[in-house]
């Protein structure tokens, strides 16, 4: 992992309660009941730090503040790959697949779009493989999420679906998706794409090959 120079920012109660929109006993009360992740100072003060105040509001759906989002978009990790699918089977198939074949390369797994939502924002992965028929929220409009958050680092995204269809191919790839696989799936062609995928992102891991 390359080290990163993005400088931490911190937010005292009062502070995130303004760009929130609520009264300063509002936030305090999320950080005590356990919502808003937040430490004490040595003077008993609460102070926040500002990815877990971005995080706070995007689980809930509230929108974020311009101070938020014209921060620099954050650093993906670029041995870090994401599998979305739930079935469960198939997904630890091809996380198998992908820790063998790729090296250096750790995988995450979610099972559903609303989970998958939150690794993205919390581990920032350089590569998703994201299925389309998904419970919650279906991979197309995950992937428009993504391409819409530049904070996200713009990862990556291979569609994966049974359902191939020229509508479906067209709503994914309008929906921002890097590449198309139909399943069944093709295991070395989808290992060869994501190492090209990858490799585009890290110069250093193409010349390693």
């Amino acid at each position: 992992m390359k080290g990163t120079s993005k400088r931490v920012r911190t937010f005292s109660a009062l502070e995130a309660a303004e760009l929130c929109g609520v009264v300063n006993q509002t936030a305090i009360n999320w950080i005590r009941s356990g919502h808003l992740k937040a430490f004490s100072t040595p003077g008993g003060q609460y102070r926040i730090y500002e990815d877990d105040l971005v995080a706070f509001l995007k689980d809930r759906g509230m929108r974020i503040p311009p101070e938020l989002e014209a921060e620099s978009p954050a650093e993906i990790d670029r041995n870090l790959v994401l599998v979305v699918d739930d079935d469960r089977d198939l997904n630890q198939v091809l996380k198998r697949i992908l820790e063998r074949r790729l090296k250096n390369i750790g995988v995450i797994q979610a099972f559903d779009g609303f989970e998958a939502g939150k690794l993205v924002a919390e581990r920032h992965p350089a590569l998703i493989f994201l299925d389309y028929d998904l419970p919650g929220l279906d991979g197309a409009s995950l992937c428009a999420r993504i391409r819409g958050d530049a904070s996200l680092g713009n990862p990556s995204v291979v569609s994966m679906t049974g359902l191939d269809t020229p509508d479906v191919r067209d709503k994914l790839i309008s929906a921002g998706a890097d590449a198309f696989f139909p399943k069944p799936l093709d295991f070395a062609e989808l290992c060869a794409k994501a190492e090209e995928l990858l490799a585009a992102r890290d110069p250093e891991r193409g010349a390693d090959e």
